[in-house]
């Protein structure tokens, strides 16, 4: 493409003034190619409270947030079948961890759910980050 053309028709060409137009435009679109962080956030429903401080600060952040939105203990009751809600649940959970680019645990407890998804997100290769780093379970090499 020579200076001054427009794309490889001969007939379109640049005006004086439109290559500002075109370096806008480039711009533009490389800063549309960036893409944010996504941060999955896990950890025992009890810290929901909790969970949506820290959603709030990695936003804030510029990151994307992903987490957990349904606890059993206020909608198990309400489900035709808790069992295998909480099952489609989790397996909708390991999803948002595998689009994630890090894991953030929230709280100062590790259950046996969360234990498990921390053990998933390294086995996948992500950083894990700890509200509490007192409570993270090492890796099986650690123990």
């Amino acid at each position: 493409m020579r200076p001054g053309q427009c794309g490889t028709d001969p007939r379109a060409q640049l005006l004086p003034g439109d290559q500002v137009e075109v370096d806008r435009f480039e711009a533009y679109l490389k800063e549309r190619t960036v893409k944010p962080k996504v941060v999955c956030i896990c950890g025992s429903m009890r810290f929901a409270a909790l969970m949506q401080e820290h959603a709030a600060a990695e936003s804030l952040s510029g990151r994307i947030v992903v987490m957990p939105h349904v606890s059993m203990a206020i909608w198990g009751a309400r489900l035709a079948n808790p069992d295998e809600s909480m099952r489609e649940l989790g397996q909708l959970h390991r999803a948002k961890i595998r689009m994630a680019s890090e894991m953030l645990v929230v709280g100062d407890y590790v259950g046996d759910s969360t234990r498990a998804e921390i053990t998933y997100a390294r086995w996948l290769g992500l950083p894990v980050r700890f509200t509490h780093p007192d409570v993270d379970p090492g890796t099986e090499a650690d123990r």
